[in-house]
């Protein structure tokens, strides 16, 4: 995993890009993120991931354009295997992080575009710089689409109408256009932007056992049914039960202890 540095702090893991000169998805990068996510797989201390970049400017830039003017160093990036399989290694990669059963989390704060965004469309949330955040797919304009899963990730996220503008205009978005299309859950001031991600992800990693795993679960199946079911696992519990007993003695479901219900709940 020598492209990427490695910190984990309280349950979360933050994996900082750093594929100089400007973090182009190239075979070394993308075989550094398969290790990392392979042993993401299997690391049950982890729960929460954010992806950034070591790069001032560049989260990724784009995929390396080499696998078109080069197409054997596509073959760089996997065995004869995984090269014969319906879906390109990138799609492979990126569904292996979409896939991840930790919540995955991208902080974009320079240039993104192609299968950088890509990869930052396959995690589950994504905060943007408003000061440098800047998004595109510009495939189109080289003569080719998206081939990292970008037609179908930014078309469930953003809609059929603007995932076309986007993959069709190849234009650059920035981080409040990004915002306003639903392309980020939020674009905050560079001075705020770490800070509010960090607090959000140790938050996210320090919940009771299972209930990050099984808030994503019952989205992804988009049945109530589920959402029943999995609700019901977690309900009876008893560290539901303290958890909730300790917030009434705290002052929850009281007049004025609602006002600050949130408060309450944080010092659980």
């Amino acid at each position: 995993m020598d492209k990427l540095n490695v910190d984990i702090r309280n349950g979360v893991a933050f994996a900082s890009i750093n594929n100089p000169p400007m973090n182009v998805l190239d075979a070394p990068l993308m075989i550094s993120l398969a290790q990392f996510v392979a042993a993401m797989q299997e690391d049950k201390t982890v729960q929460v991931i954010v992806f950034q970049s070591a790069d001032p400017d560049y989260f990724i830039a784009h995929g390396d354009m080499n696998y078109i003017v080069n197409p054997a160093s596509f073959a760089d990036l996997a065995t004869p295997e995984m090269l014969q399989a319906p879906i390109n290694p990138m799609q492979q990669l990126h569904e292996q992080i979409r896939q991840l059963p930790q919540v995955t989390i991208a902080i974009i704060d320079g240039y993104v575009r192609g299968g950088g965004n890509e990869l930052a469309l396959a995690c589950d949330m994504r905060f943007a710089s408003l000061e440098k955040a800047r998004f595109a797919q510009p495939e189109t304009l080289m003569g080719i689409i998206p081939g990292g899963g970008g037609t179908q990730y930014l078309t469930r996220l953003i809609g059929r109408a603007r995932a076309l503008e986007v993959i069709l205009g190849g234009e650059l978005l920035d981080g409040l256009q990004a915002e306003k299309y639903g392309l980020v859950n939020r674009a905050l001031p560079q001075a705020t932007l770490y800070n509010y991600v960090n607090t959000l992800a140790t938050r996210i990693a320090t919940l009771p056992e299972d209930v990050a795993a099984s808030a994503v679960k019952a989205i992804d199946a988009n049945d109530l049914a589920t959402e029943n079911q999995l609700c019901m696992s977690l309900f009876t519990r008893p560290v539901t039960l303290a958890r909730t007993k300790a917030a009434m003695e705290a002052g929850a479901q009281t007049r004025e202890g609602e006002k600050d219900l949130e408060g309450i709940l944080n010092k659980l």
